[in-house]
């Protein structure tokens, strides 16, 4: 084992290269958007909400497959730069490309939109996987102690959440700046710049993280099927993994929403987006160190357990907003959902998933990592799948319109559908609670 202590550069450098949470953010917020837009939004339909459901489904079991693949070669690559760096390498570039490719569909014939949507989608994914499970498989592949695996994950945590509010945050102002009112050319240069901020935050990680410097300098010698065995062993990594499946069915929604909540609940215009992103993410960056010192003292399970409770109580808000509650107070609710979305989205998973592996490896002495990260890329794959595939059947849940989603012909949103959609998120975080209740520490 390499005891060489982990320097706060590297830290940092390890951090920046969680870049690609931006085209995670670009998925959850703007790819239905895109093929299925509000009425106000300048924008047509491209396909009806079942094609658009089965292509991303097709795409997401693609996905599914090849995260535990690609988490278990990493653990038995060894190469001069180390086991996950070579990955990130090659992968970040395809990755950006097949992010752009997803805003250039051919328009007007819904079968060619439709393959076209599930082959960007599976190249899409595929190359996702191959930067991120070996990213996050670097925690504890570089952090030797404890100490040092909660500092990467908590650079890992202030990253994703700077990335994630700029993906956020700046979409508005970008697609109203570049597009100077076309809707369709400001979205594809917003997810464009977008793309290079994701490629040279990888290319940081890449080139100023000396992985086989600090690595254990161990390869997995166990095979597959045992490997598997042996994880799933563990009852912690088994609550872990489902109550994370839980939690991200959904924020995927809650993030999925957010814009038809401000444009048609609230009435707003796009710019609106900016100002109720940049106050949910302030309010994130304020709890941050808070969370990260609770969870110290508490541990992660019972500041997880505050998380989701907060979480259930402000999307039941979300839900009245409009009807008990006044569309005035929208800003505030997505000010107070920052504030558990700091641990629950942000801190916690890399972090317990990090012990998980790391105490299982121990044990077992095989460095299993790369596969315990490719699982939980499977689980959240899986939260992915299960949100895209109910998401546009329930955002047209209102005056008939699931009728034709189902039978095929294009449609609207409905104002319902998108009450229906944050009560089915509050759904699943009260399954997630139960999880993480049950989850041993």
């Amino acid at each position: 084992m390499n005891n060489n202590r982990l320097p706060l550069k590297v830290q940092i450098f390890y951090g920046l290269g969680v870049s690609y949470a931006i085209v995670d953010q670009i998925f959850a917020q703007w790819i239905l958007y895109f093929y299925l837009p509000p009425e106000s939004s300048g924008l047509k339909p491209i396909m009806a909400p079942i094609f658009i459901s089965l292509a991303l489904v097709i795409s997401r079991f693609v996905d599914m497959i090849t995260d535990p693949v690609v988490g278990f070669l990493s653990d038995k690559v060894n190469t001069r730069w180390g086991r996950r760096i070579p990955f990130i390498a090659v992968g970040i570039i395809p990755l950006a490309v097949f992010t752009i490719a997803f805003f250039y569909p051919p328009f007007g014939n819904q079968k060619s939109a439709f393959i076209y949507l599930a082959l960007v989608g599976s190249l899409f994914f595929t190359f996702y996987t191959i930067v991120g499970a070996p990213y996050n498989s670097l925690i504890p592949e570089i952090g030797h102690t404890q100490e040092e695996r909660l500092n990467l994950s908590t650079w890992q945590s202030i990253f994703r959440l700077v990335y994630t509010a700029i993906a956020m945050i700046i979409p508005g102002v970008l697609i109203k700046t570049i597009g100077k009112g076309n809707t369709l050319v400001g979205i594809r240069g917003m997810v464009i710049t977008l793309c290079i901020i994701v490629v040279i935050g990888g290319f940081i990680t890449v080139f100023f993280v000396p992985e086989k410097k600090y690595s254990h300098g161990e390869t997995s010698k166990v095979s597959f099927k045992n490997t598997m065995k042996l994880l799933f062993k563990s009852s912690s990594f088994i609550n872990y993994l489902f109550g994370l499946l839980f939690f991200f069915v959904g924020f995927n929604n809650l993030r999925a929403i957010m814009n038809y909540f401000i444009e048609d609940i609230m009435g707003l215009d796009k710019s609106a987006i900016t100002i109720a992103s940049a106050l949910l993410f302030g309010m994130s960056a304020l709890c941050f160190y808070p969370t990260n010192r609770l969870s110290k003292k508490y541990g992660y399970r019972k500041i997880m357990l505050i998380c989701l409770s907060m979480l259930i109580i402000f999307t039941l808000c979300l839900f009245q907003l409009g009807k008990i509650i006044p569309t005035s107070y929208g800003y505030l609710l997505f000010a107070l959902i920052g504030i558990p979305v700091a641990g629950a989205a942000f801190i916690f998973p890399p972090a317990m998933l990090s012990e998980i592996a790391s105490n299982i490896s121990d044990k077992s002495g095989n460095r299993i990592e790369g596969v315990c990260f490719g699982i939980q890329g499977f689980f959240l794959k899986m939260a992915f799948l299960i949100s895209i595939l109910i998401l546009p059947i329930l955002l047209v849940s209102g005056q008939g319109n699931i009728l034709m989603a189902i039978t095929g012909k294009p449609t609207g949103v409905e104002k319902t559908g998108i009450y229906m959609t944050s009560l089915a998120s509050t759904i699943s975080f009260i399954i997630s609670f139960i999880f993480y209740y049950r989850y041993k520490e």
